[in-house]
C-alpha cells in the first residue's frame, strides 16, 4: 500500500482526536475520583469540615501532581526530544555540517509533524551537500582550468625574452599565447553566461527568425577547420522559421559544431539537418568520430566533465553544460545517440516554430 501525504494527514487528524479524547477522558476521571472521595469522606467524617477539607486538598494535591508529572513525561519524550534534535540539527547545518540525518521517531505511516520536519530537514540537508559538492568540483575545475593557460602564457612570454630566438620561433610562439588566451577568454566567456543563465540573468527575447539561414551561417563558419581536417560535409537543411532566441541557439549550433568537428578524425564525415516533426523544429548534428560509451554519456552535459581526455586541450568541458542549460532555458530537448568508434548523433527539437 502506498502511503501519500493526504493519508498521513488523515491519520494525524484521527491521532489528534484520540489525543483530545484521552485527555478529556483523564480529566472526567479525576473530577469522578474527587468527588466520589469527597462523598466518602463526608459520609465517614460525619460533617466534620476540617477532616473533609484536608481530605479533598490531599486528593486535589495528589492527582494534580499525577497529572503535572505526566504532562512533564509527555513533554519530554514527545516534545522536548525532537525539537531538541531539530535545533541541534539545524544548528550544525547553519555552521556548515551537511552531513546530518535525523531519524524520525515512527514509522513513515505514522509520522508526525516533528517527523515530516526531520525529514524536511534531512532532504534541506541532502540538497544542500550536493551543492556544496558541485560548487567545491567548480570551483577546482575553474582553479584547473585557469591555471594551465595561464602557465603556457607565462612560459612562453618568459621564452620570447630570449634575444638568440629565430623570427620562426618567435612567431610559433606568439601564435601558442594567442590560443592560450583565447582558451582563457573562452572559458570566462562560457563561464559568465552559464552563470547568467543559471541565475535567470538573461532571459529569452522571442521573435520569428529564419532558423534554416542561421544554420547555414554557422556551418559556413567552420568551412575552413572542415577543409583542414578534410571532412565530408553533409547538410540537409530545409526553410523553417521560428520564434526563439537567435543568440542563444547559436550557442547551440556552434557548440555541437564545434564537437562534432574536434572528435572527428581526418576524413571523417559530418551531418547536420533541420527538418519539421511533430510541430517541432528539429536540428541534428551527426559525425563518424570516437563515439562514447553510455557511463560517458550520462555526464556529457555535466559542467566541466570531459569524456575523451585526449581532446582536453581543446577545451574546458562547458560547451555541452551550456548547450543543455540554453534548451531547458528556452524550453527545449536534446537526445544523444553514440556508439563508440562508430560516432554520435545530437537531436535538438525546438518549440516555436512557425509555418512559412
Amino acid at each position: 500500500m502506498k502511503y501519500t501525504g493526504k493519508s498521513r494527514a488523515r491519520r494525524r487528524a484521527v491521532a489528534s482526536v484520540v489525543g483530545y479524547a484521552v485527555y478529556f477522558i483523564c480529566i472526567a476521571a479525576v473530577v469522578t475520583v474527587v468527588l466520589f472521595l469527597y462523598g466518602r469522606v463526608q459520609s465517614d467524617g460525619e460533617g466534620n469540615k476540617g477532616l473533609i477539607a484536608g481530605t479533598m486538598l490531599g486528593c486535589i494535591l495528589f492527582l494534580a501532581l499525577v497529572c503535572t508529572l505526566a504532562d512533564f513525561l509527555r513533554r519530554k519524550f514527545l516534545v522536548e526530544k525532537p525539537v531538541s534534535a531539530i535545533l541541534n540539527a539545524t544548528g550544525r547545518i547553519a555552521s556548515g555540517d551537511f552531513s546530518v540525518r535525523l531519524e524520525p521517531s515512527h514509522l513513515y505511516v505514522n509520522y508526525n509533524a516533528y517527523d515530516e520536519i526531520m525529514e524536511n530537514i534531512n532532504r534541506m540537508a541532502a540538497e544542500l551537500s550536493k551543492t556544496e559538492l558541485l560548487r567545491t568540483d567548480f570551483i577546482a575545475n575553474v582553479s584547473h582550468e585557469i591555471k594551465t593557460p595561464l602557465s603556457v602564457i607565462r612560459n612562453y612570454a618568459a621564452a620570447m625574452k630570449r634575444e638568440d630566438l629565430s623570427q620562426e620561433e618567435r612567431h610559433e610562439y606568439a601564435e601558442t599565447l594567442v590560443s592560450a588566451a583565447a582558451r582563457l577568454s573562452s572559458l570566462v566567456t562560457n563561464i559568465l553566461k552559464l552563470n547568467k543563465l543559471e541565475n535567470q540573468e538573461i532571459l529569452p527575447k522571442k521573435q520569428p527568425f529564419d532558423l534554416s539561414e542561421q544554420l547555414r551561417e554557422c556551418v559556413l563558419s567552420f568551412e575552413e577547420l572542415l577543409d583542414s581536417k578534410n571532412l565530408n560535409l553533409d547538410c540537409d537543411i530545409d526553410d523553417i522559421t521560428v520564434v526563439s532566441d537567435a543568440s542563444l541557439l547559436e550557442i547551440i549550433w556552434n557548440n555541437l559544431l564545434s564537437n562534432a568537428v574536434k572528435f572527428t578524425p581526418d576524413g571523417g564525415k559530418i551531418g547536420v539537418s533541420l527538418k519539421r516533426e511533430d510541430g517541432y523544429a528539429v536540428v541534428r548534428v551527426s559525425d563518424t568520430g570516437c563515439g562514447m560509451n553510455a557511463e560517458t554519456g550520462a555526464h556529457i552535459f555535466d559542467k566541466f566533465y570531459q569524456g575523451d581526455t585526449s581532446h582536453a586541450q581543446e577545451g574546458n568541458g562547458l560547451g555541452l553544460a551550456l548547450v543543455k542549460k540554453v534548451i531547458d532555458v528556452l524550453g527545449g530537448r536534446i537526445s544523444v545517440e553514440s556508439e563508440v568508434g562508430k560516432g554520435s548523433a545530437f537531436t535538438v527539437y525546438l518549440n516555436g516554430e512557425r509555418d512559412e
